[in-house]
């Protein structure tokens, strides 16, 4: 009997234990911890730049195909439309894909589609150093299959991707 009594006994003081510890953690747990912050369903989207303006010069050293055409080597002024890109791209904000045209001569040679993106989201999409501010940066990509151009003015990076030549 007395067997019974002292299984019993640690039997109780075991199971007392666990709850003071689950009740520790439990608290510990809590204390000094806010809840998180709730998150919006839905995050308003960032406003579209201006409607016009110039993105500065780019010298090209080969050709390539803006718009599925042919643009020669050289250099051009870069300047952003009005225009956006027709159909938009799937969850698209609506003026950050935008047609840029490439002026050499005062005569339009060649346009193409470029990516927006606020200022506040370029590390979300880019990895590689961005342009000083109000500067454009020319990369060969993929084996020397495309061409980036990619500017920077204000509040906003544009992205251009073409088929090297």
């Amino acid at each position: 009997m007395k067997q019974m009594v002292l299984v019993g006994v640690l039997a109780l003081t075991g199971a007392v234990s666990i709850a003071q510890a689950q009740a520790h953690n439990s608290k510990a747990a809590t204390e000094g911890r806010s809840a998180p912050r709730p998150q919006s369903a839905t995050a308003l989207p960032p406003p579209a730049p201006p409607e016009e303006i110039a993105l500065g010069s780019v010298h090209l050293t080969r050709a390539v195909k803006a718009d599925g055409k042919p643009l020669p080597a050289g250099t051009y002024q870069v300047r952003l439309t009005a225009q956006n890109a027709n159909p938009p791209a799937p969850g698209e904000s609506q003026g950050l894909e935008r047609w840029v045209e490439f002026v050499q001569g005062g005569q339009v040679k060649g346009r193409e589609v470029a990516t927006i993106v606020p200022q506040s989201e370029i590390a979300q999409v880019e990895r590689d150093t961005p342009p000083a501010p109000n500067a454009v940066k020319v990369e060969l990509l993929k084996g020397g299959e495309y061409v980036r151009i990619w500017t920077r003015r204000g509040n906003y990076h544009y992205l251009l991707h073409l088929v090297a030549g």
